[in-house]
């Protein structure tokens, strides 16, 4: 399958699944923890449900593809290809109502980030990259995007996802000590925040802690809007943990110099 024909399933599934997360999205609903004891981990029926209806479709469409998610076990593929699937990145704004959060999909080839989309239903945004380029499809339309780089830290929009949310105290004191040098600094978005980047609205996102699906589906949106994101030690990304998305190189080697400090 080349690239076109996987956007096009892509998007097409994503469509079906983003219905699915809405019929749970705003209504009662039963929220467990999958960590009682420890930091609060919810997961709920939709995230379950969306990964179930991408995982069919997937497997009906592409076979040989293997599938690795959040929620059930890993499907066995040809070895080159692998989709990555976060039903709902961004569960606790899910379950306080809040629309930032969204459905992961990305394609692995080689172990390199090939193709990610990223789909809001209730916004109903569909954000979509390839490494060489990045596009918002939104009511049929398809808008290319790009990131808006500044000159300098002092310049530039940081955000990340909670103050709580790093893997560290040591990984939120080199946070805080980049939110000190920029114009302004916000919590939220999970997801979302990355994608406000590669549309010019957002310069940086800091986290840490991740897993590769909450990630790697994100990378090649982000570089193909210009951006340029990696681990905090500046290597390529091929898994979760410390992850630095910036504008463009040059803000990337500003922030990566600040979080380096010791």
């Amino acid at each position: 399958m080349d690239d076109t024909a996987a956007r096009e399933l892509a998007e097409r599934l994503l469509q079906v699944a983003g219905r699915e997360a809405l019929r749970y999205f705003r209504v009662a609903l039963e929220v467990e923890d999958k960590a009682p004891g420890a930091a609060f981990d919810p997961v709920t029926a939709a995230d379950r449900a969306v990964e179930a209806s991408l995982r069919r479709g997937l497997a009906e469409s592409w076979p040989a593809a293997g599938i690795r998610g959040e929620e059930y076990a890993d499907t066995p593929g040809d070895g080159r290809h692998e989709w990555l699937i976060d039903p709902i990145d961004g569960t606790r704004a899910f379950i306080t109502g809040m629309p930032l959060w969204g459905v992961l999909l990305g394609l692995l080839r080689d172990g390199e980030p090939a193709l990610g989309f990223m789909h809001q239903p209730y916004l109903g945004e569909t954000f979509g990259g390839n490494g060489q380029e990045a596009w918002l499809l939104r009511a049929g339309d398809r808008q290319r995007l790009r990131s808006r780089a500044v000159a300098t830290l002092a310049e530039a929009v940081l955000y990340t996802t909670h103050p709580e949310s790093f893997a560290s105290p040591e990984d939120a004191a080199c946070h805080a000590r980049l939110a000190r040098q920029v114009r302004l600094s916000r919590f939220g978005g999970d997801c979302y925040s990355y994608c406000m980047l590669a549309s010019g609205h957002v310069q940086l996102v800091v986290e840490s802690g991740l897993q590769d699906y909450d990630i790697l589906p994100l990378v090649p949106i982000i570089e193909g809007a210009g951006g340029t994101v990696t681990d905090w030690q500046g290597r390529p990304l091929r898994g979760g943990g410390q992850v630095l998305a910036a504008a463009d190189r040059t803000l990337h080697a500003q922030a990566l110099k600040v979080l380096a400090a010791r």
